[in-house]
């Protein structure tokens, strides 16, 4: 294929190492149903067990809570809300039945014990183990980690099924104050976006129809991109003054528009003041925030980069620190949610608590995770999360519409089954590009007809839409972010365009569809319905449909001009749509006239 967003999975090879790996040992790896729990239901929980040893027998055993307030504020005085389980029950497992591993070839046992039921806003915790015939120790599932859940409503927040999210990178959108972007040597360059140029463009956001702003870092650190953060409770001077976020916040606020923050839980700056004590003296009180492989030079790190040690969130003062940081930035800033950075690096039990901390902020704070896997694994975050980034639609997108390498009538069966795997309380914010990939436009040869294409699929689907900034007026690059000539990940955040170097009819295009979304309830969680697929004519037909309205979509990824008649569902009638060669088109089927896509659709 073209590109592979999941790396890690990339490879025949890696895929069959990582389900051999998963199957080995003792292993939970939040094996529960319902993996999201309400108050009153009975969670079961799943054992698999497949060692050359026999085991006796299997036991769940309750962790106390964590003795912190809720709100993430550090006191040592309560534990979480809601009254039920707490540390030190033992629940044994039953053993269900034997299953032979053919890739393994060896035989595994499967486990299973139902736990009691809770009250709302119980955070369980515990830890599993499996004990030997022969008396050995006590085996613990999935190397001793803790699990945990919270009892509660999984259901994502009302704003955030109708939110329209404009992703803005803040050093490269707008300068403001009237200056230009800075004199720079490479792409890696600070270029000069601030805050306050941000404050400036607010008008634009909203104009387009925009009601949620999903901010890159803006802590302080020495890159573009504001990932290498050395304070989390501070701003990066070339950015702003705090002054400046919660005047950006206010404003938004003012216009409608609510605001994400961009957090970072697994990881930070060698430059971060306890990082820096920690390697400074053994001695320290950091010295457990960190996981060391051979004092001082050789830690944990994200994927290596030495830039980047990994937090140990298992240390409590570590983990309080991160809770009173999203504390901060929700309760006392203003912030409305957090889009959550690289999650399957922190423990789910970290995620778990995280929930725990900022619903008891705001219960309608939304939370939506970064988590780069295959589907089984981002359901597991139902219950920490409100959702996940949409990476397995972003890539059929991709495929589809800007490399052609998937085509009509696969695209239509991913959707089909896309869609019925995932509950439907559970959002999957969809976007076509971000900061990390190569722009659309760039992969789609710079032919913007696939790109309003793609668009018109993505914002007639059920997830929140996610636009990163620029995509919109036709910002692209000048090389692969893979090429070895490139400036890597800074080829794809090139600065925003504005004013006449806009592509116009885009930016039109893109407005009418924010306004369309916004204007057609149903588009948010209506059923679809593929009404026709023709794989050899490279045309495609669906529907979304409730008791009040139905929306029809018509694709045609062909370079031909294709007329297609289609029946509407529930109704005796048809419908007629005629397609030029990469165009899309949209209407509003009432039975009497139809509310069309601009002509040049």
């Amino acid at each position: 294929m073209a590109e592979f967003v999941f790396g890690s999975l990339s490879t025949t090879e890696k895929r069959v190492d990582h389900f051999q790996a998963a199957r080995r040992g003792v292993k939970h790896q939040y094996q529960v149903e319902p993996q999201a729990v309400r108050p009153g239901e009975q969670p079961v929980l799943t054992v698999t067990v497949e060692l050359p040893r026999r085991i006796e027998r299997v036991e769940c055993v309750t962790v106390p809570p964590p003795q912190s307030s809720p709100d993430g504020g550090g006191s040592q005085t309560s534990p979480p809300r809601g009254r039920g389980l707490r540390g030190g029950h033992v629940f044994p497992f039953h053993l269900v039945k034997t299953e032979w591993d053919l890739l393994n070839w060896a035989y595994y046992q499967i486990w299973q014990v139902t736990l009691p039921p809770q009250t709302d806003g119980t955070l369980v915790r515990y830890r599993i183990l499996a004990y030997p015939a022969d008396g050995g120790e006590p085996i613990p599932a999935d190397d001793g980690a803790t699990f945990s859940y919270l009892v509660g409503d999984p259901t994502q927040p009302q704003w955030a099924k109708e939110a329209i999210v404009y992703q803005v990178f803040p050093d490269r959108f707008n300068p403001g104050n009237g200056r230009d972007w800075n004199p720079i040597d490479s792409l890696d360059d600070i270029h000069g976006g601030t805050l306050r140029g941000v404050i400036e463009k607010l008008d634009y956001i909203a104009d387009l129809g925009f009601n949620v702003i999903w901010l890159n870092p803006f802590f302080p650190d020495d890159t573009h991109h504001g990932y290498h953060a050395t304070d989390y409770f501070a701003v990066n001077p070339r950015l702003g003054t705090l002054d400046d976020v919660c005047e950006l916040v206010a404003a938004a606020h003012e216009r409608g528009i609510r605001l994400l923050l961009d957090f970072v839980a697994n990881h930070w700056s060698h430059e971060h003041a306890t990082f820096l004590a920690a390697q400074a003296d053994r001695n320290s009180e950091y010295y457990d925030w960190y996981t060391w492989i051979d004092w001082p030079h050789e830690y944990k790190t994200f994927f290596g980069v030495k830039e980047l040690p990994q937090i140990n969130l298992e240390h409590r003062p570590a983990r309080e620190h991160l809770f009173k940081a999203a504390r901060y930035w929700l309760a006392d800033v203003g912030f409305d949610g957090l889009r959550l950075d690289y999650v399957l690096g922190p423990s789910r039990d970290f995620w778990t608590e995280l929930r725990a901390v900022v619903k008891a902020i705001r219960p309608d704070i939304w939370l939506f995770g970064e988590a780069v896997d295959a589907p089984d694994a981002q359901l597991k975050y139902q219950g920490r999360f409100d959702g996940a980034l949409d990476f397995m639609l972003a890539q059929a997108m991709r495929d589809t519409f800007g490399h052609g390498t998937m085509d009509v009538a696969a695209f239509d069966a991913f959707l089909q089954q896309h869609e019925a795997y995932f509950p439907v309380r559970y959002g999957r914010p969809s976007f076509l590009d971000n900061h990390d990939q190569n722009r659309f436009l760039w992969i789609a040869g710079g032919d913007k007809r696939k790109l309003k294409l793609a668009a018109l699929c993505q914002f007639t689907l059920s997830g929140a839409p996610i636009v990163y900034n620029g995509t919109e007026v036709g910002v692209t690059q000048t090389r692969d972010r893979t090429d070895p000539a490139s400036d890597g990940m800074a080829e794809v955040r090139q600065p925003m365009l504005w004013g006449d170097e806009q592509d116009k009819d885009l930016l039109d295009y893109y407005r009418w569809l924010i306004h369309f979304r916004r204007q057609h309830p149903v588009l948010l969680d209506g059923e679809r319905r593929t009404l026709h697929v023709d794989k050899a004519a490279g045309t495609y037909v669906y529907a979304r449909m409730n008791a009040a309205e139905t929306i029809l979509v018509a694709l045609n990824l062909s370079d031909q001009t294709r007329d297609v008649t289609v029946t509407i569902p529930g109704a005796d009638a048809e419908h007629q749509f005629s397609l030029a060669a990469w165009a899309g088109d949209a209407c509003m089927w009432s039975g009497e006239r139809d509310v069309r896509a601009p002509e040049d659709g």
